[in-house]
């Protein structure tokens, strides 16, 4: 059996909660979740890369991938656009997670859009997988992605969140309820 790669994790305070980055040494963003969401994170990372594949270290500074996010949370939406990114998923993943990247902050698209936007017009459902199979929150906007009529529907990080991000990318001025957070995760 090969080495285990060796991944870093740092975390990061944001208005949304704390999340954790997991970065590997060439600086691509490999996994990005709210810190109590990591069971679901930590899954994400064994379906990708397989039991004991890899290792997860502290980082011994901030990343690139963790200065974007704070000036992305500080309203430079923009400063996530060009982070490199590595999923490891399945060429159709990776192709939804590759549309998703392409819708402007402060937009939305229905599944079905989505769906036609990468060629595969039926495949409404194997796209929603795909979203919610997306390891990297925020950076691979999967936020942006609603239902056909307009309505929120699911997101791994709680809907309250999604409601929050959205409104951010607006620029209107997101309200974060505490006392009603129900996380997905």
């Amino acid at each position: 059996m090969p080495n285990p790669q060796t991944f870093f994790t740092e975390h990061i305070e944001t208005p949304t909660g704390d999340m954790c980055l997991v970065t590997d040494d060439a600086q691509r963003l490999r996994a990005l979740d709210w810190d109590d969401c990591a069971s679901r994170m930590h899954d994400l990372l064994r379906r990708r890369y397989g039991a004991g594949a890899i290792t997860l270290r502290s980082a011994r500074r901030s990343s690139e991938a963790a200065r974007a996010l704070r000036g992305y949370f500080s309203g430079d939406l923009d400063a996530i656009a060009e982070l490199q990114i590595e999923t490891n998923g399945t060429p159709f993943q990776r192709n939804v997670w590759a549309a998703l990247r392409r819708i402007p902050a402060g937009h939305t698209m229905s599944y079905g859009a989505l769906a036609a936007a990468i060629g595969r017009p039926n495949a409404v459902r194997a796209v929603g997988l795909a979203n919610g199979a997306n390891p990297i929150s925020i950076i691979v906007p999967c936020h942006r992605v609603i239902s056909a009529n307009a309505a929120l529907t699911g997101y791994g990080g709680g809907l309250h969140r999604k409601r929050w991000l959205l409104a951010h990318e607006r620029r209107e001025r997101p309200l974060f309820d505490e006392s009603s957070q129900q996380t997905a995760c």
